[in-house]
């Protein structure tokens, strides 16, 4: 049953980056929820209205908190976890549209950012961009996001000019991640800025329509949004002519299929992916996400199979290796 609860002015409820299946319901009071702009770097205060649920999706999607949820004053909630949750909305179909319509909105105004970061030069650079990305996250200590950008950029560049830089970057974000988590740990000399024009792609080439559109998704990807990203890589795939962000997009599609964990579905993606473009430059990423999937699955030997064939692959990187260790490692544990 849901328990009622309550806060004193100028207490928090929580925090930017934890992560928790409590979902709350404000009764009494008044609560802000506190995040930053990611295009203006400015603190964005969305007021809970009273009868208002909050801490949703985060509970719901099993990702960090993206706000602080700070008393303004003396407020009563009610306390919920996700199955009381469910049961409840799902015997109210008013409460079903309001969070749709609420949702819907906050999905066309995180386009809308990602699309005017992408789009405030004329003319940019999308491998800086996508760097520049990185160390935004890394800025912002938003680690996991930050690992996955970089990632990205040595798969798509790896000879590229930052290549130095972001596997270090790489290296330290993958390290914090793993000791403080999200929103904590020191700060990391050698970003050039924290602040939303990180993001913003330095001046140089034109962005193609087809790469606005990839990089909008691998920022959707970044804020853990596996689902939406999943839908924008797929349509590009189907609708775009240029075959670099297609092939990309394929590879991407794969990642969502995971991090969905619909593991019977990347494997056969990255299965047919493989087979169609065996020389792709995400080969060794691609095999070791099938064998993550088959490790899931609980066939640790189709698992190692996988394993042992990116080891002895030339083209595979130190970092991919060491996930491959780490892989292996656990595999002996368990068995």
């Amino acid at each position: 049953m849901p328990r009622p609860m309550t806060f004193k002015a100028n207490s928090v409820i929580y925090f930017a980056g934890d992560v928790s299946d409590k979902i709350y319901i404000l009764k009494s009071g008044r609560v802000s929820l506190n995040s930053t702009d990611i295009e203006t770097g400015q603190e964005i205060h969305d007021y809970i209205q009273t009868g208002e649920f909050f801490g949703v999706k985060s509970a719901l999607g099993k990702y960090p908190r993206e706000e602080n949820a700070v008393v303004l004053s003396d407020t009563a909630v009610l306390l919920f976890t996700v199955p009381e949750f469910e049961a409840v909305v799902s015997q109210n179909t008013r409460i079903i549209m309001k969070m749709l319509k609420v949702f819907s909105t906050q999905l066309r105004r995180m386009h809308a950012k990602v699309s005017s970061l992408l789009a405030q030069d004329d003319h940019v650079d999308p491998e800086a961009g996508l760097f520049n990305i990185g160390q935004y996250y890394l800025g912002k200590k938003r680690y996991e996001q930050a690992v996955y950008a970089f990632r990205r950029y040595l798969t798509y560049y790896p000879s590229g000019r930052f290549h130095a830089k972001a596997n270090e970057f790489a290296q330290k974000a993958e390290q914090f991640a793993q000791q403080y988590g999200s929103g904590k740990g020191p700060n990391i000399q050698g970003i050039e800025s924290a602040s939303p024009q990180a993001a913003k792609p330095a001046a140089g080439k034109q962005l193609s329509e087809a790469a606005q559109e990839f990089y909008a998704a691998v920022s959707t990807f970044s804020q853990q949004n596996y689902a939406d990203a999943l839908r924008s890589f797929k349509t590009l795939v189907e609708t775009s002519e240029d075959e670099e962000y297609r092939i990309k997009s394929l590879f991407e599609m794969g990642r969502c299929f995971f991090s969905l964990e619909q593991y019977d579905a990347c494997i056969k993606h990255f299965t047919g992916l493989i087979q169609r473009y065996p020389k792709i430059p995400e080969l060794p990423d691609a095999l070791y996400y099938v064998g993550q999937s088959y490790q899931e699955k609980g066939d640790a030997g189709r698992a190692e199979s996988f394993y042992q064939k990116i080891v002895s692959m030339p083209g595979a990187g130190e970092a991919l290796l060491r996930k491959v260790r780490r892989a292996q490692k656990s595999l002996e544990a368990a068995s």
